[in-house]
């Protein structure tokens, strides 16, 4: 395979950085509280410049939600990997336009150790999400609903989309509001970064 010359060189820092966090995660005072995500931050470019880690992790919402067959979940039951959970509507133009690269990010880090997970927020019929993945042509997604906006609201959602990154603990770590390019090399290589820092 042929990379170019963007592509080498996030290839680079994701090394770099992989290698910078892998040395935090494995000290014994390197606890959830505790690591440096100067390295990750370091590497932002592009969309993920908006993308902002916090000094310390937050706590993500308890409650549960509607998963796309009819059941309830909460963002607990994701703990120990790492989660990218972005929040949409129907409604949201800028969401129809990230959308297709959630999904392409979904296909190539999907596993044991990622997923990308998402939240209908607010009044979204399924019919209407249904369609909505149909026309962008997305179908490895989950049709999640927070119709309350009993999730969105403790977690400080107040304008969609809204992309929260959430460590192995299950605490938000990041956060970026608007949409952004989640199938960039750049996006890629920081959530490799993330990924390999593994447990506390």
């Amino acid at each position: 395979m042929k990379l170019n010359g963007s592509a080498l060189v996030y290839t680079g820092l994701a090394a770099i950085a992989i290698a910078a966090l892998s040395f935090v995660a494995l000290k014994p005072t390197a606890t959830a509280e505790t690591r440096d995500f100067s390295a990750v931050v370091d590497m932002r470019d592009g969309d993920m410049r908006k993308l902002n880690f916090h000094s310390a992790p937050k706590k993500v919402s308890q409650n549960s939600f509607i998963t796309e067959d009819g059941g309830e979940a909460t963002l607990a039951d994701y703990k120990g990997k790492v989660v990218l959970l972005n929040f949409w509507a129907t409604w949201c133009a800028p969401c129809r336009h990230e959308m297709p690269m959630l999904s392409e990010l979904q296909s190539e880090l999907n596993g044991d150790d990622f997923e990308v997970v998402t939240l209908a927020t607010g009044r979204n019929m399924v019919p209407a999400m249904q369609k909505f993945f149909d026309e962008i042509g997305v179908d490895n997604l989950p049709l999640h609903r927070d119709p309350k906006q009993v999730v969105a609201r403790e977690m400080a959602v107040f304008g969609l989309p809204a992309t929260i990154i959430m460590d192995r603990d299950g605490r938000e770590i990041a956060r970026l509001q608007g949409d952004a390019d989640w199938s960039s090399e750049n996006a890629r290589a920081i959530l490799a970064a993330v990924i390999a820092m593994g447990n506390p």
